[in-house]
Order: C-alpha cells, then structure tokens, then sequence
C-alpha cells in the first residue's frame, strides 16, 4: 500500500510550522506517490482488537522526521508522541469521523481502499485548515470527491504472510466527462486460511462507489464504502507460556475440534458508511463545503467462557509448571521434591504436544453433553459481545480569502450517535439450556435471590442460541462544535489562530434490570453535559537561506468520551464519580533547515492534560468476579526532542536519520473507585500510579538508512532501534489500602509500589525493493516488502500485567502466598519474525 497511502496517514503528525511561505491556510495536500512505495497490514495498523488500538501513522512532505517514522516505525505501533489516537481528528470531506464513544478512528472501516484514500489534506497539531481545529495529535481530512480521484483503471495482486496471505485489488475513476460527471469504484479482497500466528485467519471484501457532478457553482457528491471482515485474533501470553511452546508468536485462542482448528476469538466488523457533500463556489475568494454523513457500525467479538467449572483457558496459570513450582526462590513451602515433580509432570504435559497448549473442543463438548442428562446449566459456552452504533453527521465550513495573504474560516459539526451494547449466545457447545442469571454471585447470594438476576423484568429466562443475556444497553451521545480560526503572512512572519467551542451530552438507557441494581439500571439515565473549547496559536519566521523557526501553543477544555463515562455500564445507570472535562496544554518549539543536500528538523514539544478519566474491567478470579474500574483526577506529561535529517549523498542516493527520545507518564496518583460485579457495592481508595508510563508504543526509537532511486528502481534499507517499551499497568496492584494491610511501606513511611513492567526492545533491518515499467499502454509495477530481515523475535510490541494477588485470602481475611507469582508474569506480544509483501500492479 504505499508511501502516500492514505491508511498509513491516519494519525496526523509533528510539523515544523515550516509554511511560512504558504498562503493556503498552511493547508497541505500529500503528493500522490506509487502504492509500491510501502505497505501496511493490519497488524501493524494494530487492528486486533486484542492489542494496542492506538497506532498513530505520521506522513509530511514539509518534515525529515514526520514524512518517515511513520512507515518505519509502524511495526510496533509506534504512536506519535504516545498520544492516545483520540488527540487524532480524522475527517471525510470535512466531517468528522472519529468513533463518538472511544474518540479513536477505526481504521478498519477504511481497510483496502487504498486508492481511494490517496487524496488527503494534512494539518499538523500547530496548523490551520479548513475543516477544524487541530487537535493536539493532528488532524487529517480525506477527499473523497470521484472527481479528485485519478483516473484510470488499476489491478493489483500480492501474497504476503502476514494477517492475510492473498490481496486483489481493482479500483477505478472516471475523471470529469464533458457533462460535468465523474464516477469512481473500487473493489479489494484480502484473505488468509491462516495468518502469520497460527490459529488466525482472516476474510474481508471492501468496496467503494462514487459519484460527483458539477452544475455551474456547484459541485454534488456521493460516495459509499464499506468493510465487512471477519478475522480471528491472536491472544497475549506470559514467557512462560511462549517457552514450553518455543514460540513467541504462540496463541492460547485456538484448539482442535474434529481434527480442525477452531479459534475462540473471532471479531466480525462491518461499517457501512454512506456521505453527501455539496460544494458551493460562492465567489473566487469564498467557498462553502457541507457534508452529511451516515453510518452504521456493527463490531462482535466472541469469547469461550466458563459456568461452574474449570476455566478452559489452555494457558490458565493453574496449568502452568511455575504453579507447583516456586521458580523464584523465595518460599520454600513450594520447593519441595513433589512439587518439583509437579513442575516436571506439568512441563512434560504442556511441552509434548501442542494440543496440550490449545482448546481441547472435543473435551468440552464432552462435559457439556454429560450434563444435559442432569438438566444442569451448560458448563460452557461461546458468547459473543456486541458493539454496534448508528452515527449521523452533519458538517459545514465557509472558506474565506480576505486577501491575497490571509484567509478566515468558520464553521460547525454536529453528531448523534446511538451505541448498542449486548451480549449474545453464540454457541452452547452441544448443552441444552443456559438461563440468563449471575453465576459469578451464587455463592454471594442464595439460590432464588432476586440478586442473582441479570434481568428482573424476565427472571430466570431460558437463552438459547442468538438470544440476549448478560446486559444489554444503549449509549446515547449528541455533540457538536463551533470553530474558526484565521492566517496570515506577511513578510518573512506566517501565523495562525484558532478556537472552538463545543458540547457534549451522554446517557445510558438500560434494557435489562439488573438484580443488583433494581432501581438504577433498567430505563434512562441522566445525561452528563460537559462544555468544551479552547484556543490555538502558532507562528514560523522565515530567517533566509534555508532556515524556519515555529512556535506554537495550545490550551483546551476536552469533554470526555462515553467509554469512560459510566461506572458499570453493563449493571447500571451510574457515572463515574467526579467526571470532569480534561485540561489540555500543548507546545511546541520547532527548527527547519532545507537546501539541496540536506533537509533536517529538530524539534521539542511539552504537552500536559490534567483531570484525566480512565477505566478499565477486568475478570478477577481471586473472587469469581468482575471489577469495574475508574481512576479520575489523573495528570499526565508528555515531552521529547525529535530529529530527521535528509542528506541528499548523490542525486540518487539520500542518507536518512530520524529518532525520538520521549517521555509520557503520569505525573500524580488517581482516585480509584472499584465495583465487583458479584456484590454491587463501590469501594473508594486511591491508586498510586504517578510515574506510570504510556504503554505500548517505543518511546525511545531511531533509524538509519539509504534509499536509492534511480531508472525506475526503488531501493530502500533501514535500520530500527526500539527500547523503553511498557507494558499496560494494573492498578489494582497499586490501590493504597491493601499497601497499607500488607505493610508494604519502607522505613521512611514511603508505600512501596510495584514498578511497571517493560518489554524488550532490540533492532530490526527492513527493506523495499521495486521497479516501474512503463508499457505502450499503462505501467506496471512490482514491489517486495521483507520486514525483519535479521528475524529479531525478541522485541515486544505490547501487553499488559495481570490483575491478579500473588496472595490468595482465607474465609478468616488472612492471606497465604501463592506458588505462582502474577507480578512477574504479564502477558505480552512479540513482534512477527521475518515477513513480508510481494505486489505486482498494472496501472492503465
């Protein structure tokens, strides 16, 4: 997919603010380069919904170091700045398109129409543009006006071994007829029997049409596109698991069935997405764009889980050798020579066969069937959560040239979004019957207790196959924004303000009534209102020969989105406690040099939010239940110094240098307010998590390599370096009270927390080699891609700690160690070893 492919532009980048000569809004538009240039795959896009979603894809032609990392770093989700993707605002045709509940952009409701999203306009974070303010990570805008498409037909084929093995690609655009109408479609099937980790595969056809046409000041267009994709996933696991399987791509979501492989975890995601823009040139100097977009998004995921029985879970910790075994050394109650034979008899089991690492299906059909003799409830079961949403928008913005060397813009969006949120059966694994009732809570509550019931307006219900049971809710979201923001040159001075104001307004709307909340879950909730805005100002001096310093600043009040809103929003109506807008300041201190031999920039930014809201549920079986987590009142800081350099060695031959060295972490503890799903009540503490760190992304990085272009060939050899790669952190471990029970202080009165857990970092060597033919009747071209060339398994991408105490309690409150030890076993991802792509593309 290529260099200016438009799926490797969707997090918006740094820029110098090195538009001191441009006179259009600072508003850039991304050169069309040859798909060949470069490819991303889901993977890296980081589309599995079981790893880091956000993955932030840099692209300027105005930046050594923006126009490069992006691509480069990708393979393991670099994210710019360690911004969370939602400080990204992606738009089409000048609507906004981020998801309304996560604030992210889903990149797979775009995946495979490559062509049809060359045509971008890029702001960077300091930028203007005609569709918004920027947010603090960039902002892009997608054309996808038929008539700005190239024309032409294109037919593309590639194999690769990464998620999909098999990609064909037909697009095509009419360009303007003599009746002012153009046309444009495209159609893309991606495909893999098993991806790059075993257990997946994947299936996806997209397909885009388009229609412009042109009436005198006006210009009309429609487009329609959409994804439908099914894939299964690859799950995360612990080194203990990857060694007894000898793998670090090992995956613990698939087993056998038949004799055939089956995957637990299987994501359906299809977005059908349909848009009219209406172009009207009021004079040469005035231009106003309006766009309707409409949206309806359905994403499920499955899961195996379990009802009165052993967890299923092949690399469940009380399988694994180190759970007989103290491997630590530090308690010798676990060191005897039985349980050191334990240790050999589990290692034997999991290390001779990989189906004793998978899902035994057959087994579990087994159990299931055993107890329909019993009448008894399924022990287990596939269940499926859903999450849909139907989205409408509505965007407008006037372009105005008061001169020849400024320009004033203006404009709203406005958004309502309904999200459906539910669980599903979607197989019982051979049992018979299944009610819709909180097993997790029986042994909390009495058998019959009304406690006990997921839904009380239909006790006991009887689920079957495709029925609803567990929760069941909708989220409703409406906002919208005011913006304006206006530029000017003048002399060797370029800057630019900005500001908007806005609204945002959430509720939840209950379809079950939860036992536990009889009252407060079935039905409408409030509705949080937050008012939103914030201002931008940047600045770049033209100092001659070359040479541009920028400055920009930023203040924002950012309301906060609706996935973090709400306590327990599968039990009840209730918001997080003190929910507040997150306070944003961002900076920037920027130099650019150009010439002909050598393009560099060095920049530093510092950015801090302040009252930021997370939240996190996770299944915690010290007590058969699951935690609702909010941590509020939570500060964070972002700084660094990036650099990119260009040295032009012959007119075929350039040298490339680009690095990062960041820092984002939390800069203050958290108020923590915990619920467990089997017991209803909230429990408020403090979590001590200052100095934690932004997970899943390198925020340490640097590349080296030389790209040769010459007589139609491509060439290009790099050299990455990744390190301070963190893991996601747990805040349970670090909740102040049990620190507090547990003595865990040091002699000062100082509590003593568990330092974050890092992955590995290491150094990868990619390559791209290509060549352009020019035929009598179109061109063809030709591209390989090897990624991890020197097969480097060792470099961790991501993953998380485990929510877990290396302690167990006893019905008196004491605690006893356990032999496992949680804290010293997060579950992680590896990168892919050596992969690649090979593509072949006749153009005509």
């Amino acid at each position: 997919m290529q260099k200016k492919l438009q799926l490797a532009l969707f997090a918006l980048c740094y820029s110098s603010l090195a538009l001191a000569q441009n006179n259009n809004n600072s508003q850039q538009q991304a050169k069309a380069l040859d798909e060949n240039a470069f490819t991303f795959t889901e993977a890296q896009l980081g589309e599995d919904d079981n790893m880091s979603q956000n993955v932030t894809i840099l692209n300027s032609n105005t930046n050594a170091y923006a126009s490069e990392v992006g691509y480069l770093f990708s393979p393991v989700r670099f994210r710019y700045r360690a911004f969370n993707q939602k400080y990204n605002d992606i738009y089409i045709n000048g609507a906004p398109v981020n998801d309304v509940e996560r604030g992210q952009f889903s990149f797979s409701s775009i995946g495979g129409l490559n062509q049809m999203t060359r045509n971008v306009d890029f702001s960077l974070p300091f930028e203007s543009n005609n569709y918004g303010m920027t947010d603090m990570g960039g902002s892009n805008n997608y054309n996808f006006r038929s008539g700005s498409m190239a024309a032409g037909h294109r037919i593309s084929l590639a194999g690769a071994n990464r998620n999909y093995t098999l990609r064909g690609m037909y697009s095509y655009s009419s360009g303007f007829n003599a009746k002012g109408w153009a046309f444009s479609g495209n159609l893309t099937y991606r495909w893999a029997n098993r991806g790059y980790v075993e257990g997946t595969f994947y299936n996806s056809l997209s397909y885009f049409l388009g229609v412009q046409k042109l009436l005198g000041k006006h210009s009309f267009s429609f487009a329609t596109w959409g994804n439908p994709t099914e894939r299964a996933t690859q799950g995360a696991a612990t080194d203990e698991s990857y060694w007894l399987a000898n793998d670090n791509q090992y995956n613990p979501y698939w087993g056998y069935q038949n004799g055939k492989k089956r995957n637990s975890r299987v994501v359906n995601d299809f977005a059908p997405s349909a848009l009219f823009t209406w172009d009207w040139n009021i004079n040469n100097k005035t231009k106003l764009t309006t766009t309707v977009l409409g949206k309806y998004s359905m994403y499920s995921s499955t899961k195996l889980n379990y009802n009165n029985s052993d967890n299923p879970a092949p690399d469940y910790y009380k399988s694994l050798p180190s759970s007989f075994y103290d491997v630590w050394g530090s308690n010798a109650q676990y060191q005897t020579p039985q349980a050191l034979a334990d240790w050999q008899r589990a290692y034997d089991w999991l290390s001779n066969s990989k189906a004793n690492r998978q899902i035994n299906w057959d087994r579990l059909y087994a159990a299931n069937q055993n107890v329909n003799t019993e009448g008894v409830d399924a022990m287990y079961y596939v269940q499926k959560r859903h999450s849909n949403n139907l989205n409408v928008t509505l965007a407008s913005a006037l372009t105005k040239h008061l001169t020849d060397k400024s320009t004033w813009n203006l404009g709203f969006a406005a958004i309502a979004n309904k999200g459906f949120h539910y669980q599903t059966m979607d197989d019982l694994l051979g049992a018979n019957t299944f009610h819709n009732i909180n097993t997790y809570a029986i042994g909390t509550y009495p058998i019959g207790s009304d406690y006990l019931q997921y839904d009380l307006n239909h006790p006991n219900a009887l689920i079957k196959e495709g029925d609803k049971f567990g929760y069941d809710y909708t989220l409703n979201v409406i906002k919208g924004n005011i913006w304006s923001n206006y530029t000017e040159t003048f002399g060797i001075l370029h800057y630019s303000i900005a500001a908007k104001i806005g609204y945002d307004g959430m509720n939840r709307d209950g379809k079950m009534r939860n036992g536990l909340f009889a009252d407060n879950s079935y039905g409408k909730s409030k509705t949080a209102n937050f008012l939103s805005g914030g201002a931008k100002f940047s600045g770049s001096i033209d100092l001659s020969h070359g040479s541009v310093i920028s400055l920009g600043l930023g203040y924002e009040h950012k309301a906060p989105t609706a996935n973090v809103a709400f306590q327990a929003p599968e039990m009840n109506n209730d918001f997080v406690q003190n929910l507040k807008n997150e306070r944003i300041f961002s900076s920037e201190l920027a130099y650019q040099f150009n010439n002909s031999w050598l393009h560099a920039n060095l920049s530093g930014y510092y950015s801090r939010i302040d009252n930021a809201t997370e939240w996190t549920c996770f299944y915690f079986d010290d007590i058969n239940s699951f935690s609702y987590n909010s941590l509020t009142g939570l500060n964070k800081e972002y700084y660094g110094a990036e650099l990119g350099l260009n040295f032009k060695l012959t007119s075929f031959l350039d040298l490339k240098a680009l690095g990062t060295i960041s820092e984002a972490k939390n800069i203050s503890n958290a108020k923590v307010r915990y619920m467990n799903s089997t017991q209803g009540t909230y429990v408020d503490d403090i979590a001590l998590v200052e100095n934690m760190r932004e997970s899943g992304t390198p925020l340490t990085a640097g590349s080296l390599g030389l790209s040769f272009h010459q007589g139609g060939w491509y060439i290009d050899l790099n050299g990455n370096y990744y390190d301070r790669i963190y893991l996601s952190y747990s805040p349970y471990y670090r909740y102040q009270t049990p620190l507090k029970n547990q003595k865990s202080v040091d002699n000062e009165g100082n509590y003593i927390v568990s330092p974050q857990d890092k992955g590995k970092g290491g150094f990868m060597l990619d390559g791209t080699i290509g060549k352009s033919i020019r035929l009598k009747k179109g061109s063809l071209s030709i591209n390989l891609m090897v990624t991890n060339i020197l097969n480097n398994q060792k470099i961790v991408t991501g993953g998380y700690e485990q929510s877990r105490s290396d302690y167990s309690l006893k019905n008196d409150g004491s605690t006893s160690d356990r032999c496992y030890r949680f804290s010293k076993n997060p579950k992680k991802y590896y990168i892919y070893g050596t992969n690649g792509m090979l593509q072949i593309a006749y153009r005509f």
